[in-house]
């Protein structure tokens, strides 16, 4: 039995993973860190990771960035497994993730989906086939909630394309400041923000009198949680490094 803590209890994310937990047999919640607590839960929820009286087996992070100084600290004092699962994070902190990844094992990615992971190996291959002949464009759409923009997704899949291509691009993410033609070495990034929307997104390749489309719609935040869970006990007993959606899928 796998006892997880979750950070960020109390958030939506957290209450759905806990939910998911709570169905499965192979795991358990064994403790939740948010400094909100309005005592939903059955299990003890504290401010602070240093606060657990129980030593997790692993810590899925679903909560703000600002919270990844604390739960570096602890994960790496205590020797508990990190699936990290937040977004928004700045180039700095990406690299503390990186670097404490060579001394515990960690899962980092920036969108928890099975599907969004098919779709970025869908945008390699075509990125692979297209080069040179089509524009690439991508388009994310989240609910009015969301406060980074672009999603971290989107910034994957424009990697996962950049990585690709033989000639790299640059990233566009605001065309009404230049009035100019779209150049043939740039990545168009755009961001909507409306409503519920769990998330959405289009990968646009627009070439001569042809338009190709890769898109994936979250209609349930659960998508995301059932990947969270899955990425923990994936991620319980492995040794030190930095794991992603990749190593998982090719272990099932």
């Amino acid at each position: 039995m796998t006892k997880i803590a979750i950070c960020g209890a109390c958030g939506k994310m957290g209450r759905v993973i806990a939910d998911i937990i709570d169905k499965r047999d192979d795991c358990e919640v064994c403790a939740g860190i948010d400094k909100i607590n309005d005592n939903y839960a059955s299990f003890p929820i504290v401010d602070t990771p240093q606060m657990l009286i129980e030593k997790p087996d692993v810590i899925i992070d679903f909560s703000h960035p600002s919270t990844l100084d604390s739960l570096l600290d602890y994960c790496l004092t205590n020797s508990v497994p990190l699936v990290i699962a937040t977004t928004g994070y700045t180039d700095e902190q990406i690299v503390k993730i990186k670097k404490a990844a060579e001394s515990m094992p960690l899962f980092f990615t920036f969108n928890m989906s099975l599907g969004i992971n098919l779709l970025a190996e869908l945008a390699r291959k075509a990125t692979s086939v297209l080069e040179g002949q089509f524009d690439i464009e991508i388009v994310e759409k989240h609910h009015n909630q969301k406060i980074d923009a672009p999603s971290g997704t989107a910034i994957m899949l424009a990697d996962v394309i950049n990585d690709t291509l033989e000639k790299k691009c640059s990233y566009t993410y605001d065309r009404h400041s230049v009035r100019a033609k779209r150049s043939s070495n740039e990545i168009g990034i755009h961001s909507i923000r409306g409503g519920n929307i769990v998330g959405e997104h289009e990968i646009i390749f627009a070439g001569q009198d042809e338009v190709i489309t890769l898109k994936h719609e979250a209609h349930s935040k659960s998508v995301f949680a059932v990947g969270s869970v899955n990425a923990a006990l994936f991620l319980n007993g492995k040794p030190a490094g930095l794991y992603d959606m990749s190593d998982l899928l090719a272990e099932a």
